[in-house]
């Protein structure tokens, strides 16, 4: 296994400037800076098959590729260091281990993009990690990789880290620039897509900092040694897979994308815990349907997730065992969404607020029949909304409805919890 992300990683504090520069650290900027255009660094991004790590999974050159050449005024990259997605705290390992990675990365994409000014927008709970970056970008513009003329070229840079005050919706890409331009945080029409015009009005692209840390290794070794790091054909390099819950070793671990549910759980995780049986989990954050001991052999990877009824989105596992009400388990979820809904349309402040306290009856005994229906209704209509946030939220609920439909109906006729009693 060719560790890419965990590389540098020391086992209990973050790695030096020393020793990433000593383990082949900015090799990559320099070697772009020396030999390749900032089109021939796209090209590469584009070829390696990078897809981005934050959730949504599209393809990193293709974004990279809408920003127009022959704009005038400056243009921005940020990256999203929001990571409100529940289970999910990999980018988190990530800047406590190693942000130099990142730094790499991001000055990387801001030579392919043209960029001259970045951000780095961090939620405010992660104190550590912002700390590192703020301490590994003062030591990287003193050794020349920041700032003018970066290693005798015509390339400059500046990166900024902005902690956030922390909302969900703030890992949307639009609301994120409301968020970073001192205005309330809720998502923007599109079109225009960030692109074309994003962050104060000019061109801007939107990464996530796992999608930006594998960028220095790719131009270092080349796409095709990147997407044989994958066990799926269709895949492209490895994933970090964060996973909680009732498993007997809880943890963040690169792995090959595509690796199978079985083997993360079975090998990585040393099985579930001791008395527990695998019932369910999430596979890919809080806003993804959930798999069952059905999707065993499923390989982890964007395209046979979703083909399997649900999605890879950040890698976020969190495993349930025999004990987990899966009715509980989705209110739970629910009313995190509910309460960081922004507001601003329709279907998500007034649906996923209905659809919590519908849940809430069944939970407590108190549902009718005729609410799995209302359920599925909802989980139609909440796609109207106006961004992510009110679909996502339905993941969950969708998959209750399709895996586990029996036992929310145990719930109405039998008047209680089968599983808590």
């Amino acid at each position: 296994m060719n560790d890419i992300l965990f590389r540098h990683n020391r086992p209990d504090r973050a790695a030096t400037f020393e020793e990433y520069r000593a383990e082949g650290g900015f090799q990559a900027l320099q070697k772009a800076l020396a030999d390749l255009s900032p089109d021939a660094v796209q090209q590469t991004v584009i070829d390696s098959g990078l897809r981005g790590r934050g959730g949504a999974g599209f393809p990193t050159g293709k974004k990279w590729s809408f920003v127009p050449r022959n704009l005038p005024g400056p243009r921005y990259l940020i990256c999203n260091c929001d990571e409100m997605e529940p289970g999910t705290y990999k980018d988190r390992v990530l800047l406590e281990r190693n942000p130099y990675l990142l730094v790499e990365g991001m000055a990387l994409a801001c030579y392919a993009l043209g960029v001259e000014r970045a951000f780095i927008f961090i939620r405010r709970g992660y104190e550590l990690a912002a700390l590192n970056l703020k301490g590994a970008i003062a030591q990287t513009h003193k050794a020349g990789f920041l700032g003018s003329a970066i290693c005798g070229s015509g390339f400059n840079l500046e990166l900024d880290v902005h902690q956030s005050a922390g909302r969900y919706i703030c890992g949307e890409e639009t609301a994120l620039m409301n968020a970073l331009e001192g205005i309330r945080a809720n998502p923007r029409s599109k079109p225009p897509f960030p692109a074309v015009k994003g962050l104060w009005g000019q061109p801007t692209v939107v990464n996530n900092v796992e999608t930006l840390s594998n960028i220095p290794a790719i131009v270092a070794h080349g796409p095709a040694w990147f997407k044989a790091l994958a066990a799926t054909p269709e895949g492209a390099g490895t994933k970090l897979f964060c996973v909680s819950g009732h498993v007997q070793s809880p943890l963040c671990l690169e792995l090959p994308i595509g690796t199978t549910l079985g083997e993360i759980i079975d090998t990585h995780c040393n099985g579930m815990r001791t008395g527990s049986t695998f019932k369910a989990c999430i596979p890919g954050g809080a806003s993804t349907p959930y798999f069952t001991k059905d999707h065993w052999t499923v390989p982890l990877d964007f395209d046979p997730v979703a083909k399997a009824g649900s999605r890879l989105g950040t890698g976020g596992i969190v495993v349930f065992d025999q004990s987990t009400c899966m009715v509980a388990a989705t209110l739970n979820l629910v009313r995190f969404f509910a309460r960081e809904s922004c507001g601003w349309c329709t279907p998500c402040r007034e649906g996923l607020p209905f659809v919590q306290h519908t849940l809430e009856r069944i939970e407590s005994g108190r549902g009718d029949l005729a609410d799995i229906d209302i359920l599925r209704e909802h989980v139609h209509k909440l796609n109207y909304a106006f961004c992510a946030l009110a679909p996502g939220a339905m993941g969950p609920v969708e998959g209750l409805l399709r895996l586990f439909e029996d036992e929310v109906r145990e719930h109405i006729t039998g008047g209680k919890c089968p599983v808590k009693g």
